[in-house]
């Protein structure tokens, strides 16, 4: 057992002459222990292909995992073996079922939207920074991780006091509240959060080909559209690079291009760092071509690297920390910025 957090236990186990580190949901499959055999997906990682780098526990065979609550109607990861069945908060019979039914405005809130999870520590900092005590809720897709479990940037953010919940939604699970659809959530994170601003993102992780249109982050502009038809204030956040080697992703990603210039239908205000010199001249210039959609709004950075470097939790995308790509976490931090901006 080597530590653990909200939802999830990380633990050395022993296989053959190999440790591994493996990681698990004890909601899911109950709680390991010291001596127990488990049982381990490791297929991604025989092929290198990250998962934090954990072997996700399939299974405790000695221990049966809880029972679920009476109360939970939604199945979420359906028809997979490890199917979650929640309470969700629009469900029948839900608490806030009434405040949901017909609810269909988002009353002008701020919802940042982003293609990756490293995003949302930096936009938190930043808003608290400007903003002291600002209600930010995280709006969490199914285009990374499914269990909210997984982050442990969420835990620390709920410790610090820089997130006031999250609402996993899809296929997502584990946010203190769960809902249906991404539309849902949102209403949610107003309406029973009373959060100022969402953050619309998937968990950690994310799923990339190569190719113009194989990649998650294209729900990126699909929360563009949604924020926009409950009538919130959709802020793209955009995802920037000086150290990405893929020269698709230096500069402002081709991802962000495709997912604000092509997906998102509705318009957006899309804060663009003030950043120096010929990097800042070329991160300009590729967001130009959103402009003709887009609302793009210039957002002066002073302070905010001093904000980043004070983080409460580490800070981290695509292996890199805010030394090796500053500007990565300078324009997440940017879109938080303009975010308390528009309160």
């Amino acid at each position: 057992m080597l530590r653990e957090w909200d939802g999830a236990v990380e633990l050395e186990v022993t296989c053959g002459s190999d440790s591994l580190r493996a990681l698990a949901y004890p909601a899911l499959v109950g709680r390991p222990e010291p001596g127990d055999e488990v049982l381990l997906n490791i297929g991604a990682l025989v092929r290198e292909l990250g998962t934090g780098g954990y072997a996700p526990v399939i299974a405790v065979p000695g221990r049966l995992p809880p029972d679920p609550g009476p109360d939970g109607h939604l199945v979420k990861a359906r028809y997979t073996p490890l199917q979650a069945l929640v309470a969700g908060a629009d469900e029948q019979g839900s608490p806030h079922h009434e405040t949901l039914r017909d609810a269909d405005s988002l009353a002008g809130m701020p919802v940042v939207t982003a293609d990756l999870h490293s995003a949302l520590p930096a936009v938190c900092v930043a808003a608290a920074a400007d903003r002291p005590g600002v209600r930010v809720a995280f709006v969490m897709t199914d285009g990374g991780a499914l269990p909210a479990w997984f982050s442990r940037t969420v835990a620390g953010l709920r410790a610090a006091g820089l997130l006031a919940g999250t609402v996993s939604t899809g296929q997502a699970f584990g946010g203190d509240l769960e809902c249906v659809s991404l539309h849902s959530g949102l209403l949610a994170a107003r309406l029973v959060l009373e959060a100022d601003i969402a953050v619309v993102a998937p968990g950690p992780g994310n799923l990339g080909t190569g190719t113009r249109w194989g990649f998650s982050g294209v729900a990126a502009g699909d929360a563009v559209n949604a924020a926009a038809v409950l009538g919130g204030r959709p802020v793209a956040s955009l995802r920037v690079s000086s150290a990405d080697p893929r020269e698709r992703h230096r500069g402002v990603s081709h991802h962000s291009l495709t997912a604000y210039g092509r997906v998102a239908l509705a318009a957006a205000d899309v804060p663009v760092p003030d950043l120096p010199g010929t990097f800042g001249d070329q991160v300009r210039e590729q967001c130009a071509a959103l402009g003709e959609r887009h609302h793009l709004v210039t957002v002066d950075l002073a302070g905010l690297a001093e904000a980043l470097a004070a983080s409460p939790v580490p800070l981290s995308s695509m292996g890199r920390d805010l030394t090796a790509d500053p500007e990565c976490f300078l324009a997440a931090a940017a879109a938080g910025r303009h975010a308390v901006a528009l309160l």
